[in-house]
């Protein structure tokens, strides 16, 4: 059955596609896996995930090109961190090849919901790792479950490409210092509930995090990454072992540096030394680049480039990143890969 979508307007909504690709580990390897209509998971009661949070996940899209062409960005990257995120929760490693077989099949299994390359939309994929089976003490899982379900997707923050203000929070941290925020978990986004929930209900688009262990760095912006230009022409980016190492924010280290010849650096961003930056943003999968307009720190209210309008740098920077995802700017070597429509 077609499912009747407007193209025009597409959220960051869930949509229950038709297909989706899963697959099982057990007995020490990963079987096939299959193309599948079913989208629930069958699951023990006991599963390590479900008590322990021994799970683990990973966003990336699909883009239709001006020639009708599918391209997935940087899936590969994708199946690295998965499998970094797996080591450090003991979980089973999808290999490489196999991610990237299971997402190009996802794909062409819902080719007719790929985005028309004039909507703007991309096709978004969310690949899961579950720890699965009959356990009930603490230890990892004998079983494992990985799938790929996707839908198509607009903008992840509304009003598409315009300055957002953030708060910043001192009550709360996403991650615990030497703890799990350098994995992409959801229990590290189960702690920013909270936060989020307030910031929302204050009129802010999401919380800036500061580091876990003295509150005076910036480490993340809700469920993105934090970028500031400086005066200087510096695009920076926070440093930190409890950071979630995004794809978008090193595609953009390395746009600011070969593409727009900035100085690229991660390193330390003082909370309190924002007159730095001219202009700042939020970068990830999902929200791609959301530009940030202010900050409130406590009693300050920080502005950076203009609360209304997009920064120049920032404009150019998506531009790139953007007209690479979508087909229209050439693309550093291995950053692209067909979906072959055969």
């Amino acid at each position: 059955m077609t499912i009747d979508i407007d193209w025009a307007n597409l959220g960051f909504d869930y949509m229950k596609l038709p297909y989706r690709f899963i697959a099982h580990f057990k007995d020490g390897k990963w079987n096939d896996g299959e193309i599948t209509e079913d989208a629930t998971l069958h699951l023990s009661e006991s599963s390590p995930a479900l008590h322990y949070g021994q799970q683990a996940f990973e966003g990336l899209k699909a883009y239709r090109t001006k020639n009708d062409e599918i391209q997935l960005f940087r899936p590969d990257q994708n199946a690295e961190r998965l499998q970094k995120t797996a080591r450090r929760l003991l979980m089973a490693e999808v290999p490489t090849d196999f991610f990237i077989h299971a997402a190009k099949a996802v794909v062409k299994a819902n080719l007719e919901y790929v985005p028309p390359y004039a909507s703007g939309g991309s096709l978004y994929l969310r690949p899961l790792l579950i720890g699965a089976g009959d356990i009930i003490g603490i230890q990892p899982a004998k079983e494992y479950i990985f799938t790929i379900f996707a839908m198509p997707v607009g903008n992840y923050f509304k009003g598409g490409l315009a300055p957002t203000k953030f708060i910043v929070s001192r009550d709360f941290d996403r991650a615990a210092p030497h703890g799990t925020g350098a994995a992409k978990v959801g229990g590290n986004y189960a702690a920013s509930l909270l936060p989020g929930y307030n910031a929302h209900e204050a009129g802010y688009s999401d919380v800036i995090y500061l580091d876990p262990a003295t509150h005076t760095k910036i480490e993340e912006v809700g469920s993105a990454n934090f970028f500031g230009i400086t005066k200087d022409h510096e695009f920076v980016t926070p440093l930190s072992p409890s950071i979630l190492p995004s794809i978008t924010k090193y595609s953009l280290l390395y746009l600011a540096e070969k593409r727009l010849g900035l100085k690229a650096i991660e390193g330390d961003v003082p909370i309190d030394d924002l007159d730095r930056f001219s202009e700042a943003g939020a970068c990830g999968t999902a929200a791609v680049i959301s530009p940030i307009g202010a900050i409130q720190n406590g009693a300050d209210y920080h502005v950076f480039y203009s609360e209304t309008e997009v920064g120049p740098i920032t404009h150019q920077l998506y531009n790139e990143l953007v007209g690479i995802q979508k087909g229209d700017v050439e693309a550093p070597e291995g950053w692209i890969y067909k979906v072959e429509l055969d």
